[in-house]
């Protein structure tokens, strides 16, 4: 989704559109399961706004997609409200994945988490050794010491 000039033919007119173009990659279109707390957040917004199966979640008042730049100044007003760092809607990706590869600690005392693999597939990713690059934390604490005994 972009916002560009609005145009009749070949010429530009006055104002701008919200157009829906090609995905990026053939790997762009796939499923995302969703947990319940995802659902129940999508009921919400349905039962605020709803203005028919094909009309975008979040959109304008008139059913439309919304704008790029008032969708991130509303999301922007939410973290402020939540008292949060203003980070990027990209951020929100970064968390995703990170939680998932690296695990998150259960009510049980126990880690649950995906593999590399899994979390690349989620993303979209064409290997998961892109999942890796970004997305794994590193234990560098079998590092310490490793290098005592090599000094000249």
């Amino acid at each position: 989704m972009k916002e560009i000039s609005r145009r009749e033919g070949s010429k530009s007119t006055s104002g701008r559109e919200v157009k829906v173009g090609k995905l990026k990659t053939a790997s762009s279109k796939r499923d995302v399961p969703l947990n319940q707390t995802a659902v129940d957040a999508i009921l919400d917004l349905r039962a605020e706004r709803y203005f028919g199966e094909d009309s975008p979640l979040i959109s304008d008042e008139h059913g439309g997609y919304t704008r790029p730049v008032k969708f991130r100044k509303r999301y922007y007003r939410i973290l402020e409200a939540a008292g949060l760092e203003q980070r990027g809607l990209h951020t929100l990706r970064h968390t995703f994945a990170t939680n998932l590869v690296n695990g998150v600690k259960q009510p049980d005392g126990t880690i649950r988490s995906l593999s590399p693999r899994q979390v690349a597939d989620l993303l979209g990713h064409s290997t998961s050794e892109i999942t890796e690059l970004y997305y794994v934390k590193k234990d560098t604490s079998r590092l310490a010491g490793i290098t005592a005994g090599f000094d000249p």
